[in-house]
Formats: C-alpha cells, sequence, structure tokens
C-alpha cells in the first residue's frame, strides 16, 4: 500500500480504536518475552494507551528501561505480519475455563462482574483478551506508536490491592503528529509548574509539613493574594456579599447535606470535640445555608449572592498528588447565589458573562463547554424529582445557548444535588485544563429547609446556584504559571521592577527610586548585592520579573532611567515619571 493510501486508512479509522488495538499489540508483545505475565487492563487514553501487568510469576519480576526499547521493537515486528484482531462471543462458563487455564486472575474477576450471557473476547495472534472492542481489523491499520514510560499502578486503582507495573505508549495516525506531540512534551517539561515554582521562588511541597499541602513563599503568596483581590473585587461589583466560614465545623451538617454520604471517601476522618464530631470542612456550602438560612427573606431580597475565598480539605490519594494542580488543601473562590424561579435564567446568563470576562482577563481566549447531567438509567446517585432535574438542566442548556457557545452534554457526570456547567480553557500549548464549574441546585434548599416569603406573603423554596468560577486557586496558579511560563504579565507579577545598582555608590539613589515607585504602587526590589551588573541582569530574566533598571553615575544624576524590558535587548531612556505612567498604565489595562 502506498503512503498516500495508507495515510487515508490512518484518517478514516478513529483514533481511539487504533490506540485501543496498539495496547493489545503491547499486551501481545510483552507476553513474547514473559511467558508467564499476568494481564491487567489495557485501555486507550488520551494521546495514546497503556497496560498493566503483573510479572509476579516470571523469571524477571520488573520491566527495566532497556525493556521498552525490545518490546516496541517486537511490536513492529508483529506490526508486518498482518495479524487480525478477531472478535469472539462465548458463554461466561467458557470464558472462566479460558482464563483460569490461562492463569489469568484478573480477567477471571473481571468476568464475575459481567452480568451478561454472552461474553466479548478478541484474539490477537495467541493473546486472548476480555474486551468489548472496538478494534481495527488488522495490525497493518495501526499508525504509529512509541512506548515511553513504566509506572507502578494498583490493580483497579485501590491502594489495599497489589501493585502492577504498567506500559505507556503514544500512538498517532502518522510520525508527524507524533514528533509534534513529542515536541509540544519537550516544551511542556519547561513549563512545568512545580520546576518553575521552585526556580521563581513561588512555592514548595514538603512532606515533612504534609504531602499535596503547599507552602507558599513570599512572592507566591502575595501572586495569591493579588488575584484573590481582583476577582473578589470583581464579585463586590456584581452583587455579591462577603462571607467568611471556619475550616471545621460539625459532621452532622454535612450529613444533612449528604456530602458525607456521597463524598466519603474525599472527607478526612471525624475529630472528636466534646463529645461531638467535627470534620476539617471539605467544601463550603453547608455554612452559606446557614448564613441564608439565619434570616427570614422577601422575595425583594432575592437574587442573594455570597462569595468566600474559603480554604476546603479533601482526601486526595499520594498517587494523584500533583504540583499546585492536585492537592489536599486548596482555596476555592466560591458563590453560592439563592434566587426564584424566575430569577434563575438571568443569573445564570449574568454568571457565564462574568466568567468568560475575568477568565480573558487572565489571558484565555478559547473555551470548551460540558453540560453534565444525570444517568437516566442509575437515577439513585442522585437527589431529586425527575420534574427538578429537568427544570435545572433545560436552564442550564439555555443560558449555555444565550451565549452561542457550542457545548458537549455528558452524561453521569452531574453532581448528586443537580445538573453542572464545566468550562475548560486553552492554554498557550493548546492544552485543555477544566477551570469554572456551575452548578444549579433544588436539593439543598429542601433538605434545610430554606425559605422566602413570595408576592403573596406565602413561603416558597429558593433555588441554589454553586459557582467557582477559578475553582482552585492552586490549580488556576499551576495553570497560569504554565500558560506564560513563568513569565506573567506586569499586573500579576510579584516583583514588576528589579533596580539594579552598578556599585555600592549607586544604592542609595536606587533605594530612593524603590520608595518613589512603591509610592505609586509599583512592586519592585533593589539588588544591592555585591556582584557583577551582568550577573544581576540574568538573574532577574531568569526569574523573569518584566522591567530592569540599571542604575549608574549617569541615571544617578540625570534622573533618566535606562528601562530593559524582559526578553528584549533594545534598552529605552525614559524620564522616572514616564516609566511610572507606562507601568501603571500596563497595570490598569491588565494586558
Amino acid at each position: 500500500m502506498s503512503n498516500n493510501k495508507k495515510s487515508n486508512v490512518f484518517l478514516k479509522t478513529n483514533l481511539q480504536t487504533m490506540r485501543h488495538s496498539c495496547a493489545h499489540l503491547l499486551a501481545l508483545a510483552v507476553k513474547q518475552f514473559f511467558p508467564k505475565v499476568k494481564f491487567g487492563i489495557g485501555p486507550d487514553i488520551e494521546s495514546g494507551f497503556y497496560y498493566d501487568f503483573d510479572l509476579s510469576d516470571c523469571q524477571k519480576k520488573t520491566f527495566e528501561p532497556d525493556d521498552l526499547i525490545k518490546i516496541e521493537k517486537r511490536m513492529k515486528e508483529l506490526v508486518k505480519k498482518d495479524l487480525k484482531f478477531e472478535k469472539k462471543k462465548i458463554s461466561f462458563k467458557e470464558a472462566e475455563e479460558m482464563f483460569i487455564k490461562m492463569g489469568q486472575k484478573y480477567k477471571i474477576e473481571l468476568i464475575n462482574e459481567i452480568q451478561e450471557p454472552l461474553i466479548s473476547c478478541y484474539e490477537l495472534g495467541d493473546f486472548v483478551d476480555l474486551c468489548r472492542g472496538p478494534h481495527l481489523s488488522s495490525t497493518k491499520e495501526l499508525g504509529v506508536f512509541k512506548l515511553t514510560k513504566i509506572a507502578g499502578a494498583y490493580w483497579r486503582g485501590d491502594e489495599k490491592n497489589k501493585m502492577l507495573q504498567r506500559i505507556y505508549g503514544l500512538a498517532f495516525f502518522n510520525q508527524k503528529e507524533l514528533d509534534d506531540y513529542l515536541k509540544l512534551q519537550t516544551e511542556a517539561e519547561k513549563r512545568d509548574h512545580r520546576n518553575l515554582g521552585q526556580e521563581l521562588e513561588l512555592f514548595s511541597l514538603n512532606e515533612e509539613f504534609g504531602q499535596g499541602l503547599p507552602l507558599w513563599h513570599p512572592k507566591g503568596a502575595l501572586l495569591k493574594k493579588i488575584i484573590e483581590v481582583f476577582v473578589l473585587n470583581e464579585y463586590l461589583k456584581q452583587g455579591y456579599q462577603l462571607v467568611s466560614t471556619a475550616h471545621i465545623a460539625n459532621l452532622n451538617l454535612f450529613k444533612k447535606s449528604g456530602h458525607w454520604d456521597f463524598y466519603r471517601d474525599l472527607i478526612y476522618s471525624p475529630m472528636q470535640i466534646e463529645n461531638e464530631e467535627y470534620i476539617i470542612k471539605p467544601m463550603n456550602c453547608p455554612g452559606h445555608l446557614l448564613i441564608y438560612k439565619s434570616q427570614l427573606h422577601s422575595y425583594r431580597d432575592l437574587p442573594i449572592r455570597f462569595t468566600e475565598l474559603g480554604t476546603v480539605y479533601r482526601y486526595e490519594k499520594s498517587g494523584v498528588l500533583h504540583g499546585l494542580t492536585r492537592v489536599r488543601g486548596f482555596t476555592q473562590d466560591d458563590a453560592h447565589i439563592f434566587c426564584t424561579l424566575e430569577q434563575l435564567e438571568k443569573e445564570l446568563v449574568e454568571i457565564i458573562k462574568l466568567t468568560k470576562s475575568i477568565l480573558k482577563t487572565f489571558g484565555f481566549k478559547d473555551f470548551k463547554v460540558a453540560l453534565s447531567i444525570r444517568n437516566p438509567k442509575n437515577k439513585r446517585k442522585y437527589l431529586g424529582s425527575d420534574k427538578i432535574w429537568l427544570l435545572a438542566e433545560e436552564a442550564l442548556a439555555k443560558a449555555i445557548e444565550k451565549q452561542n457557545w457550542v457545548y458537549e452534554r455528558e452524561e453521569g457526570e452531574a453532581v448528586f444535588y443537580g445538573p453542572k456547567m464545566d468550562i475548560k480553557v486553552s492554554d498557550s500549548l493548546n492544552r485543555q485544563w477544566q477551570i469554572s464549574t456551575l452548578q444549579v441546585d433544588f436539593n439543598l434548599p429542601e433538605r434545610f429547609d430554606l425559605n422566602y416569603i413570595d408576592k403573596g406573603g406565602k413561603k416558597k423554596r429558593p433555588i441554589m446556584l454553586h459557582r467557582a468560577l477559578l475553582g482552585s486557586l492552586e490549580r488556576f496558579i499551576g495553570l497560569l504559571i504554565e500558560h506564560y511560563a513563568g513569565a506573567f504579565p506586569v499586573w500579576l507579577s510579584p516583583v514588576q521592577v528589579q533596580i539594579i545598582p552598578v556599585g555600592s555608590g549607586h544604592i542609595k539613589f536606587s533605594q530612593r527610586l524603590a520608595k518613589i515607585l512603591k509610592e505609586n504602587n509599583i512592586r519592585c526590589e533593589v539588588d544591592d548585592l555585591n556582584e557583577t551588573v551582568s550577573y544581576k541582569i540574568r538573574k532577574a530574566e531568569k526569574i523573569k520579573i518584566p522591567y530592569m533598571l540599571v542604575i549608574g553615575e549617569k541615571e544617578a544624576k540625570s534622573e533618566i532611567l535606562n528601562v530593559r524590558t524582559r526578553g528584549k535587548k533594545k534598552i529605552v531612556k525614559m524620564k522616572i515619571n514616564k516609566f511610572i505612567e507606562k507601568v501603571l498604565k500596563e497595570i490598569e489595562k491588565k494586558r
């Protein structure tokens, strides 16, 4: 087959199917080197595939990096043999007997959970897998692939189970797509917020303090505060009222809300305080419900919008913790709106408009929207009647459509008390990050017996909207670091100007200049260490400070500044007042 024809075949092939087929090919190749291997699962994933293996019965107990090279080579040899992916449907008994004979205990465990008369399997050479498919018809239809790494993975993601060995691979239609992806990964590694966070002196992660609990250094804490102040001011302009709740609360409150039953695995164990059980707060909403309930409300009071920059704590397994983007303690820009049914659609539209505006201010332009709804086949997972859910889902859909946004419905992804809308943004490397969430809740007002007095003097239930625009501030800052590669715009930079005196005789003027800049609310530092000017400039460039001012004899006498801009070689001469105007304008415009 010519390259052009082969490329056309690939383009018609579903990429997920191709990646899933690569996972089966990987398993076959591993079996040929490790005949007694036990197989876990091998799905397709974003950008590729993986397969989990148990080598405990093999002569060699662990994979080594060199094994990836020979396994990948064998996979390419098998591709040329034009092996067929053959689907078979067999009875439960036949499937059980077959996998028992092969000694595949993990497959037997999976078979016993399948409640179907016929079991779907796929054969590839002498490898047989329990699998629904679909797959390609032949190995010759596979594109290009590359095995990338070995990792540990608990069977079925449960740390109580055996640790298996996972081999990851990439798979694309053609070599160019694979090469482009690898270039993107190289750039992503340079932007890794965990490394940049250290280099820029923003935060650190210290197991002595606790896994998943970031320590904010002065510059990072300042960056966090800049973001908090900005978003809070925007919310107050929109009629939100600031509230605050404690870090611990009575366990009964979360039993009443339903969070204890639905999110038990994410909530830290209770502590005893004077014969009562308390937990560290996993979410802010129950406290806001009680604040609403503490007063009698009229329809004239609604909508009521509470907002809190509240820190919450959730138990995440150590294996999924990742820098700032997956932590155990994080701050949410949380808000809860209480409104009437008539106000619902308008409130949703206003929240979406505010979300769009703020995310654009931070430099994000491309949005992807998902509407998460109930799984109609498993309603037991959710609170509330069909009527309530239909109303909530329709209101969210209408609000999204009013923004002319295309969205996808994600069945079964709703939270237990109502449907939700999630907004993903694309960063500078075109990677998707889930940021904002907006949820409609008819259920918690019912559970907490919330009311307002309507025009007729009767009690009615308000509707509650849950809204986190930036989501977790920790995760959002991790995203910002990678989006900007640490080179923040001036308004976000913890240090906006670095003043570099040439010698000790220029320190006094440098300090006077710093005082003037600070009086104008420009964040600056004086690097008065006994180092060369070129070294100080390189240091300021490395920590990505937007402006550098080198102060020598001429600058101290004339008060004309040599302004060096981050990433640019050209030096611009500017009077102090003009420089201040320039920086303040950039801060105001939030460029």
